[in-house]
């Protein structure tokens, strides 16, 4: 009998960052058991083990095998009242600054990117604000840039929309295309889609503004530190936060260096 269960998956992690240089191996395990799983299943392979040695044999699989390892689900507007509290507290203090950066780690498709882009364009901020959306599936990036949605999604992110305190519809900021509901190009010429991961790489630019939702909850204590100190180094003085409702600074390497701003929507705000 095998005395570790989980030797398997961290021998695949082990070839996905030594062969490819994809780091899951600070990834939360009981996560990575549910994906591999579906991965297996979609594979027609009995076992993890049968996983790593199809993607020896066809290392193609990576950009498919990708897609189950990293969160793909999202939507426009997830959250209402986080937005809400970003139009009503947070916004108001970053016009304060003659330009924007805004970086969304672990972007997926860009339904999170767009989401904030259209707060910033009905709050008159768009035009001199640049967001940086960042992930590690590149086939997530290439759907985010093209920035198109599903016709059959806008009915929910629109309804989601309305509950932010819009002062536009949804609709005036898409249009109908070949494959579903295109984003309007002043909204992608304001985002940057790029690789970035939290697991090896390093910050890249000062920012007043970092909404990561939903991402840290994947990771293990080590890394969800190693994302926290990015953030508090990509942050300028004072600059703000936004995390997931099931996510929390407390017992982190950065708890003492944030502050709440609202923590029921999990918005904090970096200490001076």
């Amino acid at each position: 009998m095998n005395a570790d269960p989980d030797s398997d998956i961290r021998g695949l992690l082990d070839d996905l960052y030594g062969r490819f240089h994809y780091d899951f191996r600070h990834y939360a395990m009981a996560s990575l058991r549910r994906r591999l799983a579906a991965a297996q299943a979609r594979y027609g392979v009995e076992s993890v083990g049968g996983l790593r040695s199809r993607l020896e044999a066809e290392p193609r699989m990576l950009t498919s095998l990708l897609d189950f390892l990293t969160v793909q689900v999202s939507e426009m507007f997830r959250d209402p009242p986080y937005f809400l509290a970003l139009r009503t507290e947070v916004l108001p203090l970053l016009a304060t600054y003659p330009q924007l950066r805004i970086w969304v780690p672990g972007c997926s498709a860009g339904e999170e990117a767009y989401s904030i882009a259209i707060l910033l364009r009905e709050e008159g901020l768009l035009e001199r604000s640049f967001i940086y959306a960042t992930d590690i599936n590149p086939a997530a990036l290439s759907r985010a840039r093209a920035g198109i949605f599903e016709t059959e999604r806008m009915a929910q992110y629109t309804a989601n929309h309305r509950l932010t305190g819009a002062r536009t519809s949804l609709s005036d900021h898409y249009h109908a295309a070949p494959g579903g509901a295109l984003m309007d190009a002043s909204l992608r010429e304001r985002i940057m889609f790029s690789d970035h991961s939290l697991a090896t790489d390093s910050v890249f630019s000062e920012v007043q503004f970092i909404s990561c939702r939903n991402v840290l909850i994947y990771f293990d204590r080590p890394l969800q530190n190693r994302a926290l100190d990015l953030f508090h180094q990509a942050l300028c003085h004072r600059g703000y936060l936004g995390l997931g409702i099931k996510e929390t600074l407390r017992f982190t390497s950065q708890a003492d260096n944030f502050e709440d701003v609202r923590r029921d929507v999990k918005l904090y705000r970096r200490r001076a």
